[in-house]
């Protein structure tokens, strides 16, 4: 999708300019030679960046800008004429993402509108959250926060039940039951062994994190809630092979 440039200068030559290196690279431009239509603009309009001339023969670039942020966050690169100091910090504190002074190449101002846009788009995109369980069952594999955890058939097994069913009571007998071939041929302190070494395991990566809780006299349980789980080519099991 293109993106809308609100070009706001009063000199036509350099809005012809601009709008020819800008169009070159894609995008849509409209125009205003000053800043009074400005506001009403943005109100119709989805714009995506502004070029905003400093020295507008209504308004200053700077006071247009305290209006614009009243309403919009969208990014304003400004143009000026003025070299001081002040007039560049001025404008970037209030909220200008960056500044071009008069005169100046086309093609680097196209650069720094793409680089802005570029900015403003990450940091619109939300951040995704990294899952703290990732299981594969085709392959058997769990990654806890980004990490391949190396596991015996049975710690394999166990970790699966729990991951299946996050936050539910395991007794150790509806573990055996789950996760042996032969529950009947196995001790139930076989279990506790078993999860003794996935809590090692699982403090090695997240030392501050008890991910498997103990419910005295009832069972296991895993901690984590099922929005934080991602299962890639997860099966519908009933019993873990």
């Amino acid at each position: 999708m293109k993106p809308t440039i609100l070009i706001v200068e009063d000199e036509p030559t350099i809005v012809d300019t601009i709008q020819y290196a800008l169009e070159t690279e894609g995008c849509t431009t409209l125009t205003a030679a000053c800043g009074s239509p400005v506001l009403s603009m943005l109100a119709r309009n989805s714009v995506d960046l502004i070029i905003l001339d400093i020295g507008l023969p209504d308004i200053s670039g700077i006071e247009l800008l305290k209006q614009i942020r009243n309403d919009w966050a969208v990014p304003v690169i400004f143009l000026t004429a003025r070299t001081g100091e002040i007039d560049r910090v001025l404008g970037l504190e209030l909220g200008g993402d960056d500044y071009v002074v008069k005169p100046f190449s086309p093609r680097e101002l196209a650069a720094r509108v793409k680089a802005v846009l570029r900015r403003s788009r990450q940091m619109a995109r939300p951040a995704e959250a990294e899952p703290v369980w990732s299981l594969d069952a085709d392959r058997r594999i769990i990654s806890y926060h980004g990490i391949e955890l190396i596991l015996s058939r049975y710690e394999y097994n166990l970790l699966a039940v729990f991951l299946r069913k996050p936050g539910r009571v395991f007794s150790r007998d509806q573990l055996m039951a789950e996760a042996w071939e032969e529950p009947e041929a196995s001790m139930d302190r076989t279990v506790d062994a078993h999860i003794k070494n996935l809590r090692a395991k699982l403090r090695a990566i997240r030392p501050e994190v008890e991910p498997i809780l103990t419910h005295r006299g009832i069972g296991y349980a895993l901690r984590e809630a099922p929005s934080r789980i991602s299962h890639e080519h997860c099966v519908d099991f009933q019993k873990i092979d």
